[in-house]
């Protein structure tokens, strides 16, 4: 495990690198710039202080030396100021990813929780399978805007059980009442991966020569399930878990929207469309953080599954 962290370290501060790279220069290739947008709204701004503005700021040099300084500040931990918010984009950042990571914390372990036990009584009850097939279908085909759309009508405005969106100002307990409508809105449209790879994986490892050994050495059927076959089976499971921090962490823009919860998502929307690149940049940088770091986990948790793996680490 330490060799397979040795290996994937400097492959990430590599891809981050070049992330970055890459982010910039579209970004820096869209037209207009601060100091441009600022020009438009002030017309008194003369062309001499236009000029002054984008010497201050580094705007004239090449987008590579303008990238390898900000590059340089951010290893030093300066990661600037938000041109939208008026106010450093770590103290904008940081509120935004807790949010979100609370909302992908508690949508990924139900989705997961509730996917994986269906996959498993699908592949364990075959009689089951049509009904979990159908319910894994109607997560996948329901639009996650429309769900969240009947969840706010139904939970509260028609019974008035728990509120149609925000954020409690009392913080937690308080906050799992607004948590909920978009926890299960996110939860309901991502079991259906969940459910369907663990009911494959196992009908697949139900049929291996050491289940049937198993059995054949008296085995029980519920010892069978969960320490011979399920341990095996749960490796995709945890492939898709990683890919799915990475799309919930930047792709929970609807629902943020839908409940009016600040998170990533909706900064990131922001911040591209308010032409706050600093923001932007550092956002996009902090999602694939936590998406390499996530992969990182589930193969980590993969390896101690199967030891099959541990010498596939550095390849």
């Amino acid at each position: 495990m330490l060799r397979l962290i040795g290996w994937r370290l400097p492959q990430m501060a590599l891809s981050l690198a070049l992330l970055s790279l890459l982010a910039w220069l579209a970004i820096g290739l869209m037209p207009g710039d601060p100091v441009s947008l600022a020009a438009l709204n002030d017309p008194h701004l003369t062309a001499e202080d236009v000029a002054r503005l984008r010497a201050l700021h580094g705007l004239d040099q090449p987008l590579l030396l303008r990238w390898w300084a900000w590059a340089q500040a951010v290893l030093r931990g300066e990661f600037g100021y938000s041109r939208l918010y008026a106010r450093p984009a770590a103290q904008i950042l940081l509120p935004a990813l807790r949010s979100t990571l609370e909302l992908l914390g508690a949508a990924l372990l139900l989705s997961a929780g509730l996917g994986v036990a269906m996959g498993m009584l699908a592949a364990l009850r075959p009689r089951l399978a049509p009904a979990v097939e159908a319910v894994a279908i109607l997560g996948q085909s329901v639009p996650v805007f429309w769900l969240a759309i009947l969840a706010i009508l139904l939970f509260a405005v028609r019974l008035g059980w728990l509120p149609a969106g925000g954020t409690a100002e009392a913080g937690w307990p308080a906050e799992w009442r607004f948590l909920l409508l978009p926890v299960v809105t996110l939860a309901f449209h991502g079991l259906a991966a969940y459910a369907r790879h663990t009911a494959a994986a196992m009908r697949g490892m139900l049929g291996q020569n050491f289940i049937l050994a198993a059995r054949a050495r008296g085995a029980g059927g519920a010892r069978i399930a969960w320490t011979h076959a399920f341990p095996n089976a749960a490796i995709p499971v945890l492939a898709i878990a990683a890919v799915d921090v990475g799309a919930l962490v930047s792709g929970a823009l609807v629902t943020e929207t839908v409940f009016a919860r600040p998170g990533m998502g909706k900064l990131l929307y922001d911040a591209v469309m308010g032409n706050d690149y600093n923001l932007a940049l550092l956002a996009l940088l902090l999602v694939a953080l936590v998406t390499m770091l996530a992969t990182l986990g589930a193969d980590l948790l993969q390896q101690a599954l199967d030891p099959r793996l541990r010498g596939e680490g550095s390849r």
